[in-house]
C-alpha cells in the first residue's frame, strides 16, 4: 500500500513514519512517497527516517520527489500536511495581527484567516491533481485550518477527503486518564468545528462520567484543559472545551500574552534543518511539545502529553479502517449531513464518525451548547468567506472574512491587516 505525504519535508513527518514502522497489520503501508517543494528539507527528513528504520528489515520504502504528479501516481492514501509560506508565513500572520492589536495565532482569528487565504488556492490545485493522477486515493487532510481546507478540497474530491486533528484525541486521552479508564473504553460525545469543539459527555459502560469529573475540582484540574479553563468555568459550561477555545473565552489575556509561536518554531527548526539527525529531531520535538501553548499555562506540560500518539495515530487508524473495511469510530472533520442542526449538510464539522471501506460518516452526538451556536455558525460563515476570497481574489470577500471573525473587532482593523500584510496586500490590497 502506497502512502504519499504532501509536505514531506515537514518536521513532524518522522512521527508518521515511526507509527508506520510499528504497524504490523496485513494492510500496512509498504511505500512512503515524500513530496515537498524544498529538496533540502526532503533530504533532511528522509535522513531521519533512514535512521528510524536502520534496524527494521521490512520498513516501508521511502522515496522523495519535488514533482507532485509523479509522487501521486499509484497512491492509495494521500496525507496532506503542507504549510504554504512555511513558518515565515506563520510568523508574519501572527505578527501582523498582533501589530493591529488583535490575536495572533496560527489557526484562530486573523492569523487563521490569513493562513486560509494563502493555503486554499494551493489545496484546491492539489485536490484537482489528485483527482486526475490518483482518483481512487483517499485523502487525509491535516493542513490547517483543517476544517476550512477539508471543505474546500471536497469540491473536487467529495467524501474522499477527510480531515484530522490531534486536539480532540489529546483531550479525550487526558480526560480518560482523569476518570481512570482506557480511552478505547470511553465514548466521547464531542461536537463542533476544528479547533472549536466541546466535549459534552464521556460514556463508559453506558454511564456518562463527565458530571462526576466536573464536580471533582482536584481531578478536573489535574489535566491540561482543567488548568487552562479552571474548574469553576468548566462547571459553568457543563462541558470541557477544546483547548483552542481559550482564545475566545480569555481573549484579552491571550492578546496581552503576545507570544508568537511561529517565530519560536522558525528559529527552533532552522537549527534542526541546518544539522539534521535523529538525535537533534528528538530533542527539537521534545522542546516543541513542552512549549506547546506555553503562553496559556503557568506550569509545565504533563509528561504523558509529550510522546506523540496524536494525529499520526488518528491517520493510521483511519487508513486501517478504510483499507481493511474494519469499522472504527474516530473524531474527524467530515460533512455534517444532519448531525448538527445549526449547520447545513455540506458544512465540514468535527464530530465522532464511523469509518469503514466506504469512508467516514458522522454519527449522532449532542448538539453544540447553546452558548456555542453563535460561535460555530459565525465561524462557518468566516471559513466560507475565506474560501470565496481565496478563489475569487476579491478584496471585499477577504475583508468580510476578517471583519466577521469574533476576534477581529473592527472592519477598519480587517482592512489594515490586509494592507499591512506582505503576503496579502499584493492580492487583496487597496486598488
Amino acid at each position: 500500500m502506497k502512502l504519499v505525504i504532501l509536505g514531506g519535508g515537514g518536521f513532524r513527518v518522522p512521527l508518521v513514519y515511526r507509527a508506520l514502522l510499528a504497524d504490523r497489520s496485513p494492510c500496512r503501508v509498504t511505500e512512503v512517497a515524500l513530496h515537498d517543494l524544498d529538496s533540502a528539507r526532503l533530504a533532511a527528513v528522509s535522513g531521519v527516517l533512514a535512521e528510524l528504520a536502520a534496524d527494521i528489515s521490512d520498513a516501508p520504502v521511502v522515496t522523495t520527489s519535488t514533482d507532485l504528479d509523479e509522487a501521486l501516481r499509484g497512491a492509495d492514501f494521500v496525507f496532506s500536511a503542507i504549510r504554504v509560506g512555511g513558518l515565515d508565513g506563520r510568523a508574519t500572520d501572527e505578527s501582523v495581527a498582533a501589530g493591529c492589536g488583535v490575536l495572533g495565532q496560527e489557526t484562530v482569528g486573523a492569523g487563521g484567516v490569513a493562513y486560509g487565504l494563502r493555503t486554499v488556492p494551493v489545496a484546491l490545485d492539489i485536490a484537482r491533481r489528485i483527482s486526475v493522477h490518483a482518483p481512487d486515493a483517499w485523502v487525509i487532510n491535516f493542513t490547517n485550518p483543517a476544517g476550512m481546507v477539508t471543505e474546500a478540497m471536497s469540491a473536487h474530491l467529495g467524501n474522499r477527503v477527510i480531515g484530522i486533528c490531534d486536539s480532540p484525541v489529546g483531550l479525550g486521552r487526558r480526560v480518560a486518564r482523569a476518570v481512570g479508564v482506557r480511552l478505547e473504553d470511553a465514548w466521547l460525545d464531542y461536537a463542533g468545528l476544528n479547533h472549536l469543539g466541546w466535549l459534552r459527555g464521556v460514556h463508559v459502560h453506558g454511564r456518562d462520567v463527565l458530571p462526576d469529573l466536573l464536580a471533582d475540582t482536584e481531578r478536573l484540574e489535574s489535566f491540561e484543559e482543567g488548568k487552562l479553563f479552571g474548574a469553576e468555568w468548566l462547571r459553568t459550561l457543563g462541558a470541557i472545551p477544546n483547548e483552542y477555545l481559550h482564545y475566545y473565552y480569555f481573549t484579552r489575556e491571550a492578546v496581552e500574552a503576545g507570544a508568537s509561536r511561529g517565530a519560536f518554531l522558525l528559529g527552533q527548526q532552522k537549527q534542526f534543518y541546518a544539522e539534521p539527525s535523529l538525535e537533534s529531531w528528538e530533542r527539537t520535538r521534545l522542546e516543541r511539545e513542552q512549549t506547546y501553548m506555553a503562553e496559556t499555562r503557568d506550569d509545565e506540560r504533563d509528561t504523558n502529553d509529550l510522546d506523540g500518539g496524536g494525529y499520526e495515530k488518528v491517520a493510521l487508524d483511519l487508513m486501517h479502517a478504510i483499507a481493511s473495511d474494519k469499522r472504527a469510530t474516530l473524531i474527524l472533520n467530515v460533512p455534517n449531513r444532519t448531525t448538527l442542526s445549526c449547520l447545513d449538510a455540506d458544512a465540514v464539522v468535527e464530530v465522532p464518525s464511523l469509518v469503514d471501506a466506504n469512508g467516514a460518516r458522522p454519527v449522532a452526538v449532542s448538539q453544540v451548547p447553546d452558548e456555542g451556536v453563535g460561535l460555530v455558525t459565525t465561524l462557518k460563515v468566516v471559513e466560507r468567506a475565506t474560501i470565496q476570497a481565496a478563489i475569487s481574489g476579491e478584496r471585499a470577500h477577504a475583508v468580510k472574512a476578517l471583519a466577521l471573525h469574533p476576534l477581529v473587532d473592527s472592519v477598519t482593523v480587517a482592512r489594515k491587516i490586509i494592507d499591512s500584510h506582505p503576503h496579502l496586500a499584493g492580492r487583496f490590497g487597496t486598488r
